[in-house]
């Protein structure tokens, strides 16, 4: 049952990040796409904002199929990890904890399952519990 646990978590926190690197990177689930996105970095002064959202972007679905996998798990939370971070210093940092204040808590929310789910490992249902 444990296993199972970690795989319905994975699967929701994975491919929900997936779907936020699809918004950035292809517009897709009521995202801006590429375009639109990268005036947003560039209003952060994340520069070249294009090229960046397009590096967020891969990162968030990379990060996010491989995690739902349980694929490189290690790696998968370390590209949400870090793209969290990216978003806590650029944007939600100063706002505070709290989301409805547009605070960092489901940054953090995201990168505590990350890390949890890199330490205890992916479970049974994982392809790295097939590979490794």
């Amino acid at each position: 049952m444990e296993s199972l646990g970690i795989l319905l978590i994975r699967l929701l926190v994975g491919l929900s990040f997936a779907g936020h690197g699809a918004q950035k990177v292809f517009g897709m689930f009521g995202g801006h796409g590429l375009q639109s996105t990268g005036g947003f970095f560039e209003s952060l002064n994340i520069k070249p904002g294009k090229a960046m959202a397009l590096v967020a972007g891969l990162s968030e679905i990379i990060g996010g199929l491989f995690f739902a996998a349980g694929f490189l798990t290690p790696l998968a939370a370390l590209l949400i990890v870090v793209t969290m971070i990216v978003a806590i210093v650029k944007v939600h940092g100063q706002n505070g904890f709290w989301s409805t204040q547009s605070g960092y808590e489901y940054n953090a929310v995201l990168i505590v399952v990350a890390v949890g789910i890199a330490l205890t490992g992916p479970g049974k249902f994982a392809l790295d519990y097939l590979i490794f």
